[in-house]
């Protein structure tokens, strides 16, 4: 199947839009990172765009303390794929998440 042609505006409109998406995943991985935001928050928010479309080891991954090795692990327990979107976990990955978080 072809690549589909795109005029040039719209390829830089496309690029400004993923710029401005992964800006915004930054900031929010930096107020996780600094506790503005709480994991267990973020994980409720799967109407949120830029949270919903984050994938769970980087939101993980954002937390102090949480290196890949650690969130690998933690992800193999509770049996989420490290593909996963945060709107793509399901009920029992998002709440078995949200326990190991409130304790």
């Amino acid at each position: 199947m072809p690549i589909p042609q795109i005029s040039p505006e719209k390829h830089e409109e496309a690029l400004i839009k993923a710029a401005e998406a992964r800006i915004a995943r930054t900031a929010l991985r930096n107020k996780i990172k600094t506790g503005e935001i709480k994991i267990t928050d973020a994980l409720l928010c799967v109407d949120d765009p830029v949270i919903s479309k984050i994938k769970v080891s980087l939101l993980l991954e954002s937390l102090p303390g949480y290196g890949k090795i650690k969130v690998a692990k933690l992800m193999d327990r509770y049996d989420i794929d490290k593909s996963r979107r945060v709107k793509g976990l399901g009920k029992n990955q998002r709440q078995a998440l949200i326990d190991h978080f409130s304790k």
